[in-house]
């Protein structure tokens, strides 16, 4: 790719709800400093306006659902130097994800009159099933914070500096009382990797993962932990199926317990 003065940053949108776009709309006075050091080059979200090719940096939110989407992601890697995936759709699948543990076709015939008309793939999968990803941020929606840090990392040629420990650490950090301990309530937050702040928790109710898996995930440990504390194992699988369904430590874990309770 051809050397340039300023960087070209590019933002794209697969599958998924605009959530982590407008994480950087949101960024208000940062996003002035972002806009002064790199070119805003595509971005329809925030402009109609679009310079061509080729991009430094691209950040992709949502997931890959159709035809046209898979050949349009390989289409995004070849113009990006860099490739971020940003937010849960992007990362694990998303919360359309959920259409992989059941037929498309039975879920297209409920939901639309004429489902015949319909240009899918079988399966809802993240933009690393598709093209290598430089980097993956997770989040629903991601944390600007985060967001901001990735994009300047990348801009400055280093690592960006984003924690993989569990939410837990984060509920500590705050003060928090343990809701899985003094209320019973079903958490991920130890298998979840932090980012949110630990929202949830901080206002008395369980994580619902919304930042994927954690680095090392026990899901195993956290599973029998629900079961002890009452939960039956067709609750258990639906906690694990939310945001992050389909990230692979999460999925398994769903599975298992989908299997122990022969039923969805």
């Amino acid at each position: 790719m051809a050397e340039h003065s300023t960087p070209k940053l590019a933002v794209w949108k697969f599958a998924s709800c605009d959530g982590c776009q407008l994480s950087l709309l949101d960024c208000e006075d940062e996003l002035l400093a972002v806009a002064g050091a790199v070119e805003i080059a595509h971005f329809l979200e925030a402009s109609s306006a679009v310079v061509e090719g080729p991009y430094d940096v691209s950040l992709v939110e949502g997931s890959v659902t159709t035809p046209q989407d898979a050949e349009r992601i390989q289409e995004v890697r070849r113009v990006s130097r860099h490739l971020v995936a940003i937010g849960a759709c992007a990362t694990a699948g998303g919360i359309q994800a959920l259409r992989n543990f059941t037929a498309v076709d039975e879920l297209a015939s409920v939901v639309y009159a004429h489902p015949e008309y319909l240009s899918t793939l079988e399966t809802c999968t993240p933009i690393s099933a598709h093209v290598p990803v430089d980097f993956e941020l997770r989040g629903c929606p991601v944390d600007r914070g985060q967001l901001l840090e990735v994009l300047s990392a990348f801009l400055r040629k280093r690592k960006p500096d984003i924690r993989t420990h569990s939410v837990c650490l984060e509920c500590k950090r705050r003060g928090n009382v343990c809701v899985m301990v003094a209320h019973g309530t079903g958490c991920l937050g130890p298998v979840t990797q932090a980012g949110c702040s630990a929202i949830c928790p901080s206002f008395e109710r369980g994580c619902y993962g919304c930042f994927g898996p954690m680095e090392t995930p026990n899901t195993a440990s956290l599973s029998a932990a629900l079961h002890a504390g009452g939960m039956d194992g067709g609750t258990v699988m639906r906690l694990f199926r939310t945001f992050n369904a389909t990230a692979p430590a999460f999925e398994a874990a769903s599975r298992a317990e989908e299997k122990g309770a022969g039923r969805l």
